[in-house]
């Protein structure tokens, strides 16, 4: 996968696009500013948004050539993030040491899906927050129709609103749905999408 993911990123053009994620750039503002931590950040479109607005930015993915866009990025906005190049399960953060923790198209493999979820979860804050957006397995059947759309190719690396409720239990919702939504995201995510929409607090 880390040569898939570095093949992806080593054209000029951003795959997923230089602007941030809709749903990120609706809902990060909403949330006072401090540390967050971005898994499988990519080309930086997200974290580099962060930074522009005032966080301290933690991100990592296995693609050093994600990395080297994303420091690009930053770097042309005269902004820095902390990148990180290392796989999942060999990231290494303090405990409790983020205030959020934003997840945009992060499918891990089923074998470790939620194992991450509790190493990630153990790098949040008591009260910190979540902000999390991915295929819904129901995306399966639109990209077969639609493969500009995006995603996975096994619905098992996709989510659904169960799996959310099981491994983030601890958890307070502030907003969990599975809707469709018509993404433009780059050349990677365009067309109709099945997606999970989560914002959680963690229980103090």
């Amino acid at each position: 996968m880390k040569e898939f993911w570095d093949e992806r990123y080593s054209q000029d053009q951003f795959a997923y696009g230089e602007e941030p994620n809709a749903f990120v750039k609706e809902k990060l503002p909403m949330f006072e500013v401090g540390k967050v931590l971005f898994p499988a950040e990519g080309e930086g479109r997200n974290s580099v948004y962060a930074a522009q607005l005032g966080w301290e930015v933690s991100a990592f993915d296995f693609s050093a050539r994600g990395k080297e866009k994303a420091d690009e990025l930053a770097s042309s906005k005269n902004l820095k993030i902390d990148y990180r190049v290392c796989s999942f399960l060999e990231e290494s953060y303090k405990r409790e040491e983020f205030d959020l923790i934003c997840m945009t198209f992060v499918h891990f493999d089923p074998k470790i899906k939620t194992e991450m979820h509790k190493r990630l979860d153990s790098y949040l804050k008591p009260g910190g927050h979540i902000i999390f957006e991915a295929f819904s397995k129901e995306h399966r059947e639109l990209n077969k129709l639609n493969p500009e759309a995006g995603g996975p190719s096994d619905a098992k690396y996709m989510y659904s609103i169960e799996e959310i409720e099981r491994d983030f239990s601890n958890y307070e919702i502030i907003e969990l749905k599975k809707e469709l939504v018509h993404l433009n995201e780059g050349v990677g995510h365009v067309g109709e999408s099945s997606l999970i929409r989560f914002i959680g607090k963690k229980k103090e």
